[in-house]
């Protein structure tokens, strides 16, 4: 299956210290893809890649806090320079606050949208102008279920993620013509620690089971193959998508 093999190619994603990203991270190394992996918390960084390590994955660590366009600049660039290209970007990094939208801090307001699309122009934009020199590149921004549906205490999350998905479109649409691939994957409700409030709330479990056609929450390692999908040759004509794995909880009334 040499479509899907990323042997060669060298994988950043932000955010991968734990859930989400370290999954994905994970799949793209077994997949045949380096890792460099990102998160500001420099000890937990470390021991995600220790455990990568572990399992067989060549990995490098770069701590830089995505929310600073000038840290990020000067982390990709250095990167670049001395250690080579950063073939494929998974922009993962993401944060969630749930409250009430007429209670809704403007602070939280702010950092959330900075944390959920800023960093994802920030460091898509300082890799891209790499990429663009060796005429490819592979990008996927994570997006959300919330994309395209909303819940009570959750609006500006969901506008974030309605963000990734237009500046998906916005990526692929300047960049498509100068050799990058840019897409997003869309998670439904998986067990991961940003949603930990609601794993551990058995109304709203009961509430996921009934609405999610496959009647659960998803697990992380399920969206590794959507992910090898869009970094690898297998999706080397798909530009601008927006790929749900969600269990079909988009496709129900």
């Amino acid at each position: 299956m040499g479509l899907f093999d990323l042997t060669g190619r060298r994988a950043l994603v932000t955010g991968s210290s734990l859930g989400i990203g370290l999954a994905l991270a994970r799949g793209l190394a077994e997949a045949g893809a380096a890792l460099v992996l990102n998160a500001r918390n420099a000890d937990r960084l470390e021991e995600a890649a220790d455990t990568l390590r572990a399992e067989g994955a060549e990995v490098a660590t770069l701590a830089f806090d995505v929310t600073d366009a000038n840290a990020v600049r000067t982390a990709v660039d250095g990167f670049e320079a001395e250690y080579g290209a950063i073939d494929i970007l998974i922009n993962n990094a993401g944060m969630q606050h749930r409250t009430a939208l007429e209670d809704f801090p403007p602070e939280i307001f702010d950092r959330l949208m900075v944390t959920n699309v800023n960093s994802a122009f920030y460091v898509g934009q300082a890799c891209a102008r790499h990429m663009i020199g060796r005429g490819r590149g592979r990008m996927v921004n994570i997006a959300s279920v919330q994309t395209l549906q909303a819940r009570p205490g959750i609006a500006p999350y969901t506008a974030s993620k309605g963000a990734i998905a237009n500046l998906t479109k916005g990526m692929a649409t300047d960049w498509a013509p100068k050799g990058l691939n840019v897409n997003a994957i869309a998670p439904g409700y998986f067990d991961t620690p940003l949603n930990k409030a609601l794993v551990d709330n058995p109304e709203f479990c009961a509430w996921l089971a009934d609405r999610t056609p496959q009647g659960r929450w998803g697990r992380v390692e399920e969206l590794v193959g959507a992910a090898v999908f869009l970094c690898s040759e297998a999706s080397s004509f798909v530009n601008g998508h927006v790929l749900f794995v969600d269990g079909g909880i988009t496709a129900r009334l």
